[in-house]
């Protein structure tokens, strides 16, 4: 096991190199960390909890337990890496916080129940609703942590046999984006590239996203090849200065919100000095106004209102520095890799965002070619496997298939076995819609499973107050949180390698999870509580399975001639994932979709096959304010994010004691001008204030990040109220995407 004396070692080790990429791994290369412990008396292929990176693990098991991991050194992902939360994964399982029967809550108290109870419980409020009110009334939210069979089963369920799409899910509030994003330029989601890219790429482009901390282990490789070919160059966009800027060639820290602005002036530039391939263009490209077609020309003169020169004092960067970070971009003969994630994506245009960096690629033919990609980084382990293409979205249905499309409803009543009216061609509540119907009472039953909405959503008080009008159940591993506090019933979760199942990382890999130890007291998967309660409700016959294997089988036939054709079980079980599509059990995994000879589906040359006509879109976006900009009464912008010691509601990192020691509450970063204007010093407190609600945290000034001007900075993962952030942001989303703007809204910062 891991000593604390050897922790503080590696987080100050990873704390202070973060920013250079440096990972812990086991028998592979880089800065090593912690020793790991040989005593295990066998080992169970994994894969990692957390980020969506998708690190193979390797599960030390002796005497029923989980007592080391290590970084599997056959997984491409992360070749034996780990970072130090994946290095402490074994202190999560067995905690003083396991829930472990299920409970009810009666005369507003829990109370131990049996299973039997909890779920007669569970199916007979779910079923008066449904008879009262109609199968609207109740809905589902799920998790990008969900294995990929819970997801389908739900989604099955729901749509299938309740006839409601009310079924969302927490990468609603961190993916969406780039599903809109990918959907509305290319046809399809999800990137077409994979970390691969990485080894092949000249030129990073990472905005939005501080990977240093958010995914440190594909930092790690993005280090590794900087470090393998000095002319790699990298450019960090970003208002704040994180550990990721630290290795940066170039750092652009521009003004919040001012994102759009900046992509489409380096856009200009790569027309105005001839940068961008005009070959490529005028064979795999269309350009678009909304739904106006334009000509090259018309976009020409539509991005003329980016010159530099024009947008500098907006986005508070030089022009010759916007000018300059577009010529690397586009230098020709060279590589580039675009990666962001949700400084991007949390905006109420993040859709546009995402349009515009897909945008530069397209405009230099830096593309569907190794170390040429526009990639999305994920931020939960299986929000791609699990929920983009389970469909386990309020207007998806699996294999990114669509509810409005009665075709799509038909392949999937055929397969589900149920009548196609059965299954609504309306899109259910998205998050944000599903949390206010809670509020007003149009809601009455929702099931939570593997998510703490109760901390998480943004204009928490009101949503906090919604969940508790409902009916709620909660399948959680941990009690209490945010959440199971304000539940009805709460139903014990078997924990990642209690349980066996599929997850679908970022670059499309679909990686299977083993079975390593028994789950403790009476918890169970979360697949197994979802069929009895079908069985329960009179869908019994519909969800036969006996086993996982089972269930996947069911849902790779919904895959199967979607071109997201995914591989079998049995494969999954013996290889280290398979990234789609496969169309045959024996295919070769797929690195580069839409380009030949890489993707089974393109014969020869670039097919965007998303689109009809094969060609991408290049789209014409205006500049655009966040919701809320600051003010007399909020002059300064708030953003929030992640830190590395932590992982979102720190359900399961606030029980590993290193971490907990390492980072035992969230701060607000303040930048050093203001906080001498402000007259406050590191670790006064301050109080943050905006037209929802406050927050108080110890101030951080000069710490690991340092944020622009006018901005302050709070992580998102404390437990505590009075420093909860989520009390504060902006419950305002994307009109495309439906996803919250959490990255930017106005506030008040004083001292306390």
């Amino acid at each position: 096991m891991v000593s604390r004396r050897d922790f503080l070692k590696a987080v100050a080790v990873s704390t202070a190199l973060a920013g250079s990429g440096c990972s812990f791994e086991a028998g592979g290369r880089g800065t090593q960390g912690p020793a790991v412990s040989e005593d295990a008396q066998r080992w169970v292929k994994g894969v990692c909890r957390y980020c969506g990176t998708g690190c193979g693990v390797l599960a030390g098991v002796s005497r029923g337990k989980i007592i080391t991991v290590k970084g599997d050194p056959e997984n491409p992902v992360n070749k034996g890496r780990l970072c130090v939360k994946g290095i402490l994964l074994p202190k999560i399982m067995d905690t003083k916080d396991r829930l472990l029967y299920p409970m009810v809550k009666k005369n507003g108290q829990f109370v131990r129940v049996s299973w039997d109870e909890a779920l007669e419980l569970v199916s007979e409020k779910f079923r008066e609703i449904i008879e009262q009110y109609g199968p609207d009334a109740v809905g589902y939210y799920g998790s990008g942590q969900n294995v990929a069979e819970e997801a389908y089963i739900a989604n099955k369920l729901f749509k299938g046999c309740i006839g409601t799409n009310n079924i969302d899910g927490n990468p609603r509030t961190c993916m969406a984006s780039a599903v809109a994003g990918y959907v509305s330029t290319f046809g399809k989601d999800e990137p077409m590239g994979s970390y691969a890219d990485i080894e092949q790429a000249d030129v990073f482009f990472i905005i939005g996203s501080n990977m240093a901390e958010a995914h440190p282990v594909l930092y790690s490789r993005i280090i590794d090849r900087k470090n393998t070919n000095k002319a790699v160059k990298i450019i960090v966009a970003d208002p704040r200065r994180t550990r990721t800027a630290d290795i940066a060639d170039v750092l652009l820290q521009f003004v919040p919100g001012t994102d759009l602005a900046l992509l489409n002036s380096m856009a200009y530039v790569i027309i105005e000095e001839d940068l961008a391939d005009k070959d490529f263009i005028g064979k795999h490209t269309n350009f678009m106004h909304g739904e106006k077609k334009l000509t090259f020309d018309e976009f020409k003169t539509f991005i003329v209102d980016f010159e530099p020169e024009k947008v500098a004092g907006l986005v508070g960067l030089p022009a010759e520095q916007i000018r300059e970070v577009a010529r690397m971009f586009a230098a020709k003969g060279l590589n580039t890799m675009s990666l962001w994630t949700m400084g991007l994506n949390q905006r109420i245009r993040g859709t546009w965002a995402n349009n515009l960096v897909h945008n530069l690629h397209l405009l230099t033919g830096k593309i569907c070619r190794p170390g040429n990609t526009p990639f999305s980084l994920t931020g939960q382990p299986s929000a791609c496997g699990s929920i983009r293409e389970v469909g386990a979205l309020s207007h998806l249905l699996p294999a990114h298939r669509v509810v409005g499309n009665t075709k799509h409803r038909e392949e999937m009543a055929a397969i589900w076995g149920v009548d196609p009216a059965k299954i609504s061609a309306k899109p259910g509540y998205h998050t944000i819609e599903m949390f206010r119907a809670a509020a007003s009472g149009a809601l009455k039953a929702l099931w939570v499973i593997c998510t703490n909405p109760g901390q998480s959503i943004p204009n928490l008080a009101l949503y906090r107050e919604g969940m508790e009008k409902t009916f709620l159940v909660v399948s959680e591993t941990y009690h209490p949180t945010r959440t199971t506090e304000l539940a009805d019933v709460i139903l014990p979760a078997a924990l990642w390698m209690e349980k066996e199942g599929v997850y679908g990382n970022g670059e499309r890999r679909t990686q299977h999870i083993a079975k390593a130890v028994e789950a403790p007291g009476e918890a169970k998967p979360d697949v197994w509580a979802l069929i009895e309660v079908a069985k329960r409700l009179g869908h019994g016959a519909l969800f036969p399975y006996k086993s996982n294997d089972e269930i996947w089988e069911e849902y790779r036939r919904c895959t199967i001639g979607t071109k997201m054709d995914l591989a079998t079980y049995d494969r999954l079980k013996k290889e280290r994932g398979v990234t789609w599509p496969v169309p045959m059990p024996d295919s070769a995994e797929t690195g580069i979709r839409y380009a030949a000879p890489y993707d089974p589906f393109v014969q020869e040359g670039i097919n965007f096959y998303g689109k009809p006509d094969g060609r991408a879109v290049i789209f014409a976006r205006p500049h655009a304010d966040p919701q809320e900009m600051p003010d007399e009464d909020y002059p300064f912008y708030l953003s929030t994010g992640r830190v590395l010691e932590h992982w979102h509601t720190t359900t399961m990192t606030m029980n590993v004691p290193e971490l907990k020691r390492a980072m035992p509450e969230m701060y607000a970063e303040l930048n050093s001008d203001d906080a001498e204007h402000m007259n406050v010093k590191d670790g006064d407190m301050v109080k943050i204030t905006s037209r929802r609600g406050e927050c108080r945290l110890k101030a951080k000034v000069n710490g690991r990040g340092q944020p622009r001007p006018g901005m302050v900075y709070v992580p998102f993962h404390d437990t505590e109220l009075s420093r909860m952030i989520n009390f504060v942001t902006i419950d305002a989303f994307d009109d495309t995407s439906k996803q919250p703007e959490y990255k930017i809204c106005a506030v008040n910062v004083t001292k306390a």
